[in-house]
């Protein structure tokens, strides 16, 4: 079952609407399909390790940020580190139904703080739409600060960080082999409040992207 972190992207089709109007050097590139089938793996209850290569204490220690860094939440020892949507799972009707693509989301931590990464691809661009109540709920942000947000992802480069106003939110898009759209979705701590501070984030966010690329 998905916790709070992690939210819901069937409850945020009505986000999108208006809106709308881990791998290492050695692994495979990031496509589509890789994403999916990856996602369409994870059962739906999730699962106790990240599919994705991420290593959080490599990109940890590029950002400064001190404490212990590993997979899983230090909060709640019990929860699925792994969780994912869309793919083979997607509802009519929802984001990941109408554009697409899946979505792999990974809760790590560093010291005493919580760091979920989201991972999607979508058939079209945008990918960030379908995470907009994600990024919403992580940021604590308003109707109009979530709107700004997605218009300035929409004009990103691959590779550039681009930080909520809260910042403890920042999402990276990334390249992708062959046709489609992928973000990457880091979020520290909850509400638009985190100890590691928008340096470290933005750091934290390019390293992971690096990762992945």
């Amino acid at each position: 079952m998905r916790d709070r972190r992690y939210g819901s992207l069937i409850g945020a089709a009505a986000a999108v609407t208006f809106l709308a109007g881990c791998q290492s050097a050695s692994a495979p590139a990031l496509s589509l399909g890789g994403l999916t089938k990856t996602a369409d793996a994870i059962p739906r209850e999730g699962q106790a390790s990240c599919p994705l290569s991420y290593d959080i204490a490599k990109a940890a220690k590029a950002a400064g940020a001190d404490g212990e860094s590993a997979p899983g939440s230090v909060k709640e020892p019990g929860v699925a580190v792994a969780t994912a949507e869309g793919g083979k799972r997607a509802e009519a009707g929802t984001p990941l139904a109408q554009n697409p693509g899946a979505l792999v989301s990974c809760v790590f931590h560093i010291g005493r703080e919580e760091v979920v990464v989201h991972t999607a691809a979508t058939r079209h661009s945008q990918a960030v739409a379908p995470l907009a109540a994600i990024v919403a709920q992580l940021a604590g942000s308003s109707t109009d600060d979530l709107i700004a947000y997605v218009n300035r992802m929409a004009e990103a480069k691959i590779g550039e960080p681009v930080v909520t106003k809260s910042g403890n939110v920042a999402a990276v898009r990334l390249k992708l082999d062959g046709e489609g759209d992928a973000v990457m979705v880091v979020g520290a701590g909850e509400a638009g409040r985190s100890s590691l501070g928008q340096e470290r984030i933005t750091a934290l966010a390019t390293s992971l992207a690096d990762q992945i690329a």
